[in-house]
């Protein structure tokens, strides 16, 4: 019996320094530093392995593959270590990429705390890592601030069980650029839902959402659309401050996050421009018709290229030289985003089936090709991480592999906040609205990730180029999540300070002095 007692006074005593010196949103920084540190940073390492995009990243960072037999590991081990180039590096930018400024950074605390000639991947995870709980520690305190503590650490748990899958970091070792589509995305979400909470200075969080939404728009040339989405749908933070300075630095913001947008699209490489496009014709319009002649009529192209219909640019043997001038003039100048863009319109039924195809890849955080683990660790070649990987293989799992189940999934969450947003609305209290402008904006975001990746390049990689839609779908349904747990679903009254149904947080068994009324 006294033992028992004992035990329930430790549990108190330990709820109560809980409670008193841990928020949600430290608790849910504590949980994924972590998961995430023994993950990538003990052996055995995990990472990802290249899928041969790696050199566009690196050998214009300064980086080169100093491993004997690295083409050996594509696909199958993550590959740690990299050369550093000592003289003069020739290689110039193949890509325009945020991701630059990482690798950059990386490589200057490779070398002041490790060495001049030998890149570890691991440094660059160190950043992503402290970004990463960063903008985890935002995202819970956005949802958190001011609710109970016990409802708050259920929300801080449930972060961690989502983005501390290591599906999602599994990627900081790694030069792809959905780390920074991750973490920046989370920013982006954290800051702007900070703006609608007024909690911490709107000036600053401005910043952070401008900066995370330039580094997100140009870490991928995939992304472009997302800097002219953002840019648009942010114009309501205009009316949320009466300040001309708050204005005039958002109208400034915003242009230059629009014209990232368009920048980011027009500096494309010829190179990526042609893959792409190769893609976008062998994967995805051919693939989907069940007479290629008839349809490459259509474009205007000669009807004997239907020999290319399922082709991969990177095939080592192919029907036809895929940089030849023959293709050049009679098959890549034909077409383009645009005209692949009305075809899938007048086509409703082909566009059916290239989302049904899109849908299949849609709700996969991890792609499958690409192994985890370094060839010294023994493991077999091609093998997935199963640590704390539970999130991404139940989503991988149970998700409804059709984009009917993503329409009635924003329908679902469209008419769940509908009824907060068009009070604030007739209230005319802007800033109050920004909750269900944020969430359209997330959606919309997502879903330019998939519609870029079957226009752009079909069902080419799908798994890795869907991933900003799984990032956002993963958000917005967390959000969702932890309003229904929070009760604040489907009302505003919590912006600014409300702590519990009643009022003011009450400490158990504690009453206030002074009686107050929800705000």
């Amino acid at each position: 019996m006294t033992d028992n007692r004992s035990v329930q006074q430790k549990l108190v005593k330990g709820w109560l320094l809980l409670h008193r010196y841990v928020s949600p949103a430290l608790l849910a920084v504590i949980g994924v530093l972590l998961i995430t540190g023994f993950a990538l940073f003990t052996p055995p390492y995990i990472g990802m392995a290249d899928n041969g995009d790696y050199f566009r990243s690196i050998y214009s960072a300064g980086l080169y593959f100093n491993l004997p037999d690295y083409d050996s590991h594509h696909f199958g081990h993550f590959v740690r270590q990299y050369g550093i180039f000592q003289y003069f590096n020739e290689n110039g930018s193949m890509v325009i990429s945020s991701q630059t400024l990482f690798i950059k950074a990386a490589m200057l605390l490779n070398q002041l705390l490790f060495d001049s000639a030998v890149f570890d991947i691991r440094f660059q995870g160190i950043i992503f890592t402290l970004l990463y709980a960063a903008a985890v520690y935002l995202v819970v305190e956005s949802l958190t601030w001011k609710i109970p503590r016990k409802r708050g650490y259920i929300i801080a748990l449930l972060a961690v069980f989502m983005f501390g899958d290591t599906g999602y970091t599994a990627y900081f070792n790694s030069f792809y650029g959905e780390s920074i589509v991750f973490i920046m995305m989370l920013f982006v979400f954290a800051s702007w839902l900070l703006i609608y909470r007024k909690r911490y200075n709107d000036y600053v969080l401005l910043a952070v959402f401008i900066i995370s939404s330039l580094l997100l728009t140009t870490s991928k040339q995939q992304n472009a659309p997302v800097g002219l989405i953002v840019a648009v749908m942010a114009v309501s933070l205009l009316w949320i401050r009466r300040d001309r300075i708050f204005r005039v630095l958002t109208v400034g913001s915003l242009a230059v996050l629009f014209l990232s947008g368009v920048a980011t699209y027009a500096l494309i490489s010829k190179e990526f421009v042609n893959i792409n496009q190769y893609h976008a014709m062998t994967r995805g319009v051919l693939m989907q018709s069940p007479n290629p002649e008839e349809t490459l009529k259509t474009f205007g192209i000669n009807e004997q290229f239907a020999i290319l219909k399922g082709n991969i640019y990177y095939e080592r043997y192919t029907t036809v030289d895929v940089d030849s001038p023959l293709l050049e003039k009679h098959f890549y100048s034909q077409y383009g985003f645009v005209p692949i863009l009305k075809y899938y319109v007048t086509h409703p039924d082909k566009l059916s089936s290239m989302l049904n195809v899109a849908a299949k890849d849609a709700f996969t955080i991890r792609p499958p090709a690409m192994g985890n683990y370094e060839a010294s660790a023994g493991k077999a070649f091609g093998e997935h991480t199963s640590f704390f990987s539970a999130y991404s293989l139940i989503k991988k799992a149970l998700s409804p592999k059709t984009y009917g189940f993503i329409i009635i999934w924003i329908a679902l969450v469209v008419g769940l906040y509908m009824p907060s947003f068009i009070e604030a609305v007739k209230s005319r209290n802007f800033r109050l609205a920004q909750r269900m402008i944020l969430i359209l904006t997330m959606i919309l975001c997502g879903l330019s990730g998939i519609l870029v990746s079957i226009i752009g390049a079909g069902d080419a990689d799908l798994a890795k180029h869907e991933f900003l839609f799984t990032v956002a779908f993963d958000i917005v349904t967390f959000l969702t999540l932890s309003d229904i747990i929070s009760r604040r679903l489907m009302r505003h009254h919590d912006t600014g300070g409300e702590t519990d149904d009643n009022g003011p947080e009450v400490k158990e068994g504690v009453r206030p002095l002074v009686e107050t009324k929800s705000v």
